[in-house]
């Protein structure tokens, strides 16, 4: 498998096995077809797994802990993530600090290579959410990520707790870019990375997102970029293989994508297969982020990142066509 340079940090396989799916997030699975998946994934060369306690009530990581019984290879690299909620200021660093412990604790490990922010970064006088009172529980303010999130990541670092630090970027745009642009920067952004540059039930205002621009700002400023969402929470696959509600975000994406779809038939490739190919032949996506959850889903993966890339002309012509 093709290893890219992740920002500042280290090599990584051109795929990572995320948890969603093995945490059962995009449809269900067994927890043996989970460690089995994880297992297959380390084999046919994916060296970083992205967990989070959210993905499946922390069934993701245990599932990660239990898969290598023997001890982890020295080459695989994890990331884990907290979203703190709607906690007082005070308290931040220890709602970090025990998520991290928790963390530790189901995947069997003392260290993780990267701590991601989950949720959120927004700008201190932005009002302007689609549901506002989901939001404390998603998002914090960049004041209070720069005064109480940004000093526990580097006591963390110091500690030789976490390897070093990193923010989902897929806000509204001027908090996506304050905190690429921060003197203290992360070492990876996670963004979108779709062709209908679309974050799904993610979206937090009715701001049209460019997740392109965030990818060529990271890449600028050195910051390693995992792509996710390269199906669009399924939208781009043949069919969502989980009840999504009328008039939902995936569901318009759904509609949206009949045109992808249409493609991705006349080159002989499933739709979520030529997902992957798209998002992985993205400009400045180091590394894309698999929700798979079971090993049938994660070969046809690995098939689309052996194929050699899109070239920059074929990728335009494919957004012409989707977004025409």
């Amino acid at each position: 498998m093709q290893q890219n340079q992740l920002g500042g940090l280290f090599e990584t396989s051109a795929l990572t096995l995320g948890g969603g799916g093995t945490g059962q997030v995009w449809g269900q699975t067994t927890r043996e077809e989970a460690i089995a998946t994880v297992r297959a994934a380390y084999d046919a060369g994916i060296t970083l797994f992205d967990m989070a306690p959210l993905y499946g009530d922390g069934e993701a990581e245990r599932v990660m802990g239990l898969a290598f019984p023997d001890g982890y290879p020295e080459d695989l690299r994890l990331t884990t993530k907290c979203m703190i909620g709607p906690v007082a200021n005070e308290d931040i660093e220890s709602r970090l600090r025990t998520s991290l412990s928790e963390s530790f604790e189901r995947l069997r490990r003392d260290f993780v290579d990267v701590f991601i922010l989950h949720g959120f970064v927004i700008p201190d006088d932005w009002n302007d959410a689609l549901n506002p009172r989901a939001l404390p529980h998603v998002a914090i303010r960049h004041s209070v990520y720069v005064e109480n999130v940004l000093p526990v990541f580097e006591a963390l670092i110091a500690e030789r707790k976490i390897g070093a630090f990193g923010v989902t970027a897929a806000s509204v745009q001027a908090a996506n870019l304050a905190v690429i642009n921060q003197e203290t920067k992360p070492a990876v952004v996670q963004c979108i990375a779709n062709v209908l540059d679309s974050p799904g039930n993610m979206a937090i205002s009715a701001e049209t997102p460019d997740p392109r621009a965030v990818i060529k700002a990271a890449g600028e400023n050195g910051i390693g970029v995992m792509g996710i969402r390269a199906v669009a929470a399924g939208a781009l696959a043949a069919q969502i293989d989980r009840d999504v509600k009328p008039g939902s975000a995936e569901a318009r994406d759904f509609d949206r994508a009949a045109v992808f779809r249409e493609l991705a038939k006349e080159t002989g490739m499933s739709a979520a297969a030529f997902a992957h190919r798209y998002a992985l032949s993205m400009p400045g996506v180091d590394t894309v982020v698999l929700g798979v959850k079971n090993r049938e889903e994660l070969e046809e993966c690995v098939q689309a990142e052996a194929m050699p890339r899109l070239t920059s002309s074929q990728l335009q012509e494919i957004d012409r066509q989707v977004k025409q």
